[in-house]
């Protein structure tokens, strides 16, 4: 009886997790589709919100901003730190510790801290700020998560099937792209989409390195924001949460895959 009842209490518990988590997304969702341009009244379902944003040409050139540097970003962020992660497992030097120590505070430091510290940056070098500092600024905070997740793939890599190629002739070029690289594949694809996930959404780091010529979506919706929330606003969200689960939903299916590889 007493475990039934515990039961119950988890499962209420967790139902309540969720309402508490995905409640407001699906507010978001829902009056994104509604007729008021008022934002909060329900006056019926429409589509006009999301003709209208298809026929905004900022929002068309704040995605196309967001969407170059996003993918920009994380081509540099995936190829320095899945490069890093290999070359810091394989080879032992003085100061590795340090180096892997660096990788990982980088994750915690407050993104305002990172936003001011690039902005000086930025105008020391006498770099514009504009798309290109927005991609070197979204490189930098999104390839230490891709540095730890290929890192951990490698943790569970058995180097013993590299011995054994190199045994039988192989170089270690051939030894990487035959058997290395495929391995840790899965490892560096869902950091890339955790890079690209991060570059997409990000708000602050925008903020401070944006130029008047690079507004990103992110940027897009906090201006819109200043003359009240509209279905305009809800609809765009909308169209983000989109993108990001479907990303989302796509590491899983990346990390299912590779249980089932390692499985069989």
């Amino acid at each position: 009886m007493k475990s039934k009842i515990f039961r119950w209490i988890s499962k209420i518990y967790i139902g309540m997790i969720f309402i508490y988590l995905y409640l407001p997304i699906l507010i978001v969702v829902v009056y994104s589709f509604n007729k008021s341009s008022a934002g909060t009244a329900w006056m019926g379902i429409t589509m006009d919100w999301y003709r209208k944003l298809f026929q905004d040409l900022n929002v068309i050139i704040a995605f196309k901003n967001s969407l170059v540097i996003a993918v920009a970003s994380t081509v540099i962020s995936s190829v320095v730190g899945a490069t890093g992660a290999i070359g810091l497992y394989k080879y032992s030097f003085r100061g590795k510790g340090l180096v892997e120590g660096l990788l990982n505070v980088t994750i915690v430091i407050p993104e305002v801290i990172m936003g001011i510290a690039l902005l000086m940056y930025f105008s020391q070098i006498r770099l514009p700020l504009g798309i290109g500092a927005l991609i070197l600024s979204h490189a930098t905070f999104s390839m230490p998560f891709v540095y730890i997740i290929v890192k951990s793939r490698l943790a569970g890599f058995d180097h013993s099937i590299e011995d054994a190629a190199m045994d039988l002739g192989a170089n270690r070029f051939k030894v990487f792209t035959s058997i290395t690289f495929p391995l840790i594949l899965p490892g560096i694809l869902a950091g890339a989409m955790i890079a690209f996930i991060l570059s997409f959404d990000d708000v602050i780091i925008n903020f401070f390195v944006s130029g008047p010529e690079s507004t990103t979506l992110p940027i897009k919706i906090f201006s819109m924001l200043r003359f009240g929330l509209s279905p305009e606003i809800n609809a765009l969200c909308t169209l983000m949460l989109l993108i990001t689960f479907g990303i989302l939903i796509m590491v899983q299916f990346i990390k299912i895959n590779r249980i089932k590889e390692e499985s069989n």
